[in-house]
């Protein structure tokens, strides 16, 4: 007599680790101890059709695979939007393994930064839809940022992994002599149909946007609000900064009067240069114009059961 049972069967996820990624990059865990975690926890892990190619590549290339329930990635949040650009638009989901160093996507849909309970959300979890932003083919989940923080990058990517104190400090530092070091961006911005002439420090464009409150600093207020949200800051001095580095940390910071802030689902950067546009912490080089528009719920992502509303 045949035994009948309720059980759903194993998910089958092919996984994609990014090793210079947070606790990849130091040795803390390798893909297969990683590969074990995720078969201990019941899950049915099919290989990577191109394990040896670039990052970009082994992503598109496992979002290809057929009969799988999810492609799970291992690091950080540039990881993750590096797997958007291939997975935005399509069926299957990404599942998040956060093992980067910020973790704001999965904090942002409520999957846990701990490693066995992200796993957890991977065999249990259900799937639901975010929107995603894109900038001439470059897909962002978090943000996109020009200006000083993008020109700052490069001193975070040389000491990725390794980050201490005086690191930190030196860092801080460099800040402040990029105030004084480099003009400011020179574009031409259209947005809501009327085009103006703009200099500035810092240029952000968020998928959705930022909450305020304390304790709140990069939170994002939803994931699926169908907006932009565009951040202009035009000039920035020391004492600027502190103000508003303070604004943010006792979370109000949106009427500062150093920010400029608009609700958008489109807008245009126009520039005599291809300008450097940092994507959810990863730097690229575009050429202009930056072409922005939304992509609502254009991703499914594996999140907790019962966060899905």
């Amino acid at each position: 007599m045949t035994r009948q049972t309720n059980e759903a069967p194993a998910r089958r996820i092919v996984l994609v680790a990014n090793v210079a990624a947070g606790s990849l990059v130091d040795g803390e865990l390798t893909p297969e101890t990683l590969r074990e975690r995720l078969e201990a926890a019941g899950l049915t892990v099919v290989p990577e059709p191109r394990p040896e190619a670039p990052l970009a590549e082994r992503l598109a290339a496992a979002a290809t695979i057929s009969g799988i329930d999810a492609v799970a990635v291992a690091g950080g949040d540039g990881t993750l939007a590096c797997a958007a650009q291939a997975l935005t638009g399509q069926d299957v989901p990404l599942g998040i393994l956060p093992l980067g160093t910020m973790n704001l996507l999965a904090k942002d849909l409520g999957v846990p930064v701990d490693l066995d309970a992200a796993i957890a959300v991977l065999a249990h979890g259900t799937a639901r839809r975010i929107d995603a932003g894109e900038v001439n083919g470059h897909v962002f989940l978090i943000n996109s940022v020009l200006g000083m923080p993008a020109r700052m990058a490069r001193h975070r990517e040389a000491k990725r992994g390794r980050m201490g104190a005086l690191d930190v400090l030196r860092m801080l530092a460099g800040l402040l002599r990029h105030l004084r070091r480099y003009p400011r961006e020179r574009a031409v911005l259209t947005l809501a149909g009327k085009i103006r002439r703009v200099r500035f420090r810092t240029l952000a464009v968020v998928c959705g946007d930022y909450q305020e409150g304390l304790g709140q600093v990069l939170s994002r207020a939803g994931v699926d609000g169908g907006h932009l949200t565009l951040y202009l800051v035009e000039t920035l001095s020391a004492a600027r900064l502190v103000r508003l580095g303070l604004g943010f940390a006792v979370g109000e910071w949106r009427r500062l009067p150093d920010l400029e802030r608009h609700e958008t689902d489109a807008l245009t950067i126009d520039a005599r240069k291809a300008l450097r546009v940092m994507n959810d912490g990863e730097v690229v080089l575009i050429a202009p114009p930056l072409r922005y528009r939304l992509r609502a719920s254009a991703l499914r992502v594996l999140v907790p059961a019962e966060d899905v509303a």
